[in-house]
């Protein structure tokens, strides 16, 4: 396996050439592309025509998520909201005006083209209450108990330290604060050759963690309340498509992983009282040591 710091370069390199394709051409990466996935099924159909209407045409071309975390969420007025790995800025500029102007949606990346890519959508959809931050989502650049609710389209998967990224999450929200994700999960045992693969790493499915692991991680992290629902689940065409390129024998993969991964809306809550117990008060470090 990969170790963490080949994982987040290898990650680095593929999302920054799909912004700056977008940035240059005003189209998305092509299709099967070899420096990225492929265009699947996880990144189509996610948002809604309205959705589509209030943000630039370019960050919707650099959308790379699993999901639409913002349609599953109940966001107030005046909360605020930070985005991990915010890519080309949609959710953030969603969010941005679901909680209006007396709310604020932070963006965190660690990819400049992105971050170049995302101020430009925002400049281009005259949205001002919304930062985006250089950072890594192991390194929340925020202080403790700094925002109401952490939001993410398909990027934790992309860790190679998960818990390190929980911890954090937990660490920035404030007390009674929501966790809300899209990501890719897995039902059950994955192939070594799957997990093995850093093609794979870098588009979403590699790095992808099993349901119950996800769950008993949030919890070691300090939330309460874990809920996973999933909502889209691929099948045997969809395999395929994953698996295209990426030097594994196709014909022989699929059939193992078909069904086995899903995207899936996640969701856990940051108790309101000061501490819940063993592990509750784990995350509470200065920002960026979490």
């Amino acid at each position: 396996m990969a170790g963490a710091s080949e994982v987040r370069e290898k990650v680095r390199q593929k999302y920054g050439s799909a912004a700056r394709a977008v940035a240059e051409t005003g189209k998305a990466q092509a299709c099967c592309e070899p420096s990225l996935r492929c265009c699947d099924p996880i990144t189509t159909n996610l948002y809604s025509a309205d959705e589509q209407g209030l943000i630039p045409e370019k960050a919707m071309l650099a959308s790379l998520g699993c999901g639409n975390p913002t349609a599953l969420l109940s966001l107030k007025a005046g909360e605020t909201v930070l985005d991990l790995g915010s890519g080309g800025g949609i959710d953030v500029l969603l969010s941005a005006r679901r909680v209006g102007p007396t709310g604020k949606a932070y963006g965190l990346d660690m990819t400049d083209e992105m971050l170049a890519l995302a101020r430009e959508n925002q400049r281009q959809a005259g949205v001002e209450n919304v930062e985006f931050l250089k950072g890594e989502i192991e390194n929340i650049p925020l202080p403790d108990g700094s925002v109401d609710v952490v939001i993410s389209n398909c990027v934790i998967n992309l860790s190679a330290d998960k818990d390190r990224v929980l911890r954090e999450a937990f660490r920035v929200l404030r007390p009674g604060g929501r966790f809300a994700v899209s990501d890719v999960v897995v039902r059950g045992e994955v192939p070594a050759a799957v997990r093995e693969s850093m093609l794979l790493w870098s588009g979403c499915i590699a790095g992808a963690l099993e349901e119950n692991d996800y769950r008993a991680k949030l919890t070691a992290a300090g939330f309460g309340e874990v809920e996973l629902e999933p909502t889209r689940t691929y099948n045997l065409e969809d395999a395929r498509q994953f698996l295209t390129g990426s030097g594994i024998d196709v014909d022989a993969m699929a059939p193992q992983v078909e069904g086995k991964f899903v995207s899936a809306f996640i969701r856990a809550t940051k108790p309101s009282e000061a501490c819940c117990g063993a592990g509750c008060c784990a995350g509470s470090t200065e920002a960026g040591n979490g």
